[in-house]
């Protein structure tokens, strides 16, 4: 793929669907990650990753270890990671990746507390994306952390729920566009300034100038193709879509309340922190009001108090339109994942709230394959067969509770979004 067509599904902001791909449904680390670390083990060239959360744990070193080896072959692997989701654990890792010859890049890094003073410092690196050789990627919302370790209340008897896509075809390439962006952005947003004072002062400069351009390459271009056969084995349709602060500003939500709007049948979405735009919510309700089934799975299990509260106010609002709520309660929710009708699903990063939809960088895709749907749709199934369903009376019960927690839900958003500089929708 050339370097224009790789990039044409960023020049325009809404979903651009190619064939030929091959899609695999992940559910949690323990299917990612293994498939990840045969994909890297087989790099010949390069592998990308971008990740919110790099944990140093038992099974995160596994993934550690392939990308060492690869880069210790001659592979050339690039890392970003966002600073303030990996904070406390870039101090074991980085050290470990560097000194293999991974370049590591630490994405807007808190280093004093008078960084939060800075708006930018509230958007975060938060699409999780690993592509390897610009033929297979990974995308969506698991982290490189133990399915059973949660930051902030420890080891969990059962695994969280999340899911990822490993593709391969076209698309991948995309993907590794999208993640050398994120990279580069870190590396040079930080390392050039260092690396060229460490340049000025070290002996052999011209030896260590000549090392510092062949690190500032950002990619070797890949011009692999898959075979054949493969091409003709790979009918999937998809697309890759994300959320910046450039030009894909509010594609990842478009494509959302586009698949809402044309839905005919049902909508089944996941999204542990949800507290979406009138926009979004009127989608809902008019899908709900002309006979579509509506059925939303959020947090039973809440990480984050406030992120449980702000969706809860919306119940009420939501049920009146036909909205089914249900509550996943055997153990933390971290899933982002929406089904429409048959064949258009979508699996990434993005959670529907205003972090993720007016801030953070995030990275979806999108499929429309009536397999593959099915596949979601009995995973989604299980999930809800095990959750609580929200019902009016439990409404009832605390209507002034609910009211109280609307006000606060609501002026904590709009100092939040002030504060990071957007204002819109909510």
């Amino acid at each position: 793929m050339g370097l224009s067509e790789a990039l044409s599904w960023y020049l325009v902001p809404r979903p651009l669907f190619r064939g030929g791909h091959q899609v695999e449904l992940l559910r949690g680390g323990d299917q990612l990650f293994p498939a990840m670390i045969r994909a890297i083990e087989r790099a010949r060239h390069e592998v990308w990753l971008a990740t919110y959360i790099f944990h140093d744990d038992v099974a995160t070193r596994a993934v550690e270890r392939a990308l060492v080896q690869a880069a210790r072959r001659g592979v050339r692997v690039r890392v970003v990671i966002d600073g303030f989701g990996s904070h406390d654990s870039l101090d074991p890792i980085e050290p470990r990746l560097r000194a293999a010859g991974v370049a590591v890049a630490v994405f807007r890094p808190l280093s004093r507390w008078t960084h939060w003073l800075q708006p930018g410092q509230l958007r975060r690196l938060h699409m999780k994306l690993c592509v390897v050789d610009g033929e297979t990627g990974f995308v969506g919302g698991i982290n490189l952390i133990d399915d059973r370790i949660d930051l902030h209340h420890g080891r969990t008897e059962l695994p969280r729920l999340d899911f990822a896509v490993q593709l391969r075809g076209p698309l991948a390439e995309a993907m590794a566009h999208a993640t050398r962006a994120m990279w580069s952005r870190a590396w040079f947003g930080r390392d050039w300034q260092q690396e060229l004072r460490s340049l000025l002062l070290a002996g052999h400069p011209v030896r260590r100038a000549r090392a510092l351009l062949r690190q500032m390459r950002l990619t070797r271009r890949s011009q692999h193709q898959l075979p054949l056969l493969e091409q003709t084995l790979a009918p999937v349709q998809a697309a890759f879509v994300v959320r910046d602060n450039i030009r894909q500003r509010r594609t990842i939500e478009r494509a959302y309340i586009d698949a809402i709007r044309q839905a005919r049948e049902r909508i089944w979405l996941i999204s542990p922190y949800f507290y979406p735009g009138q926009e979004f919510r009127r989608a809902l309700c008019r899908a709900a009001r002309r006979g579509v089934q509506v059925r939303l799975l959020m947090q039973g299990k809440p990480d984050y108090r406030i992120a449980a509260m702000a969706a809860r106010v919306l119940y009420d609002e939501l049920m009146a339109c036909g909205v089914e709520i249900h509550e996943y309660t055997p153990a933390f929710l971290h899933a982002k994942v929406m089904l429409v009708d048959e064949h258009w699903a979508t699996v990434g990063s993005s959670n529907i709230d205003p972090i993720s939809l007016l801030l953070n960088l995030e990275a979806n895709l999108i499929v429309r394959d009536e397999a593959f749907g099915a596949e979601l749709a009995r995973e989604i199934g299980r999930a809800i067969a095990v959750a609580e369903p929200v019902t009016p009376q439990r409404l009832r019960s605390g209507r002034w509770l609910v009211m109280m927690q609307r006000a606060l839900v609501a002026w904590i958003a709009h100092v939040y979004l002030r504060v990071a500089g957007v204002t819109g929708r909510y």
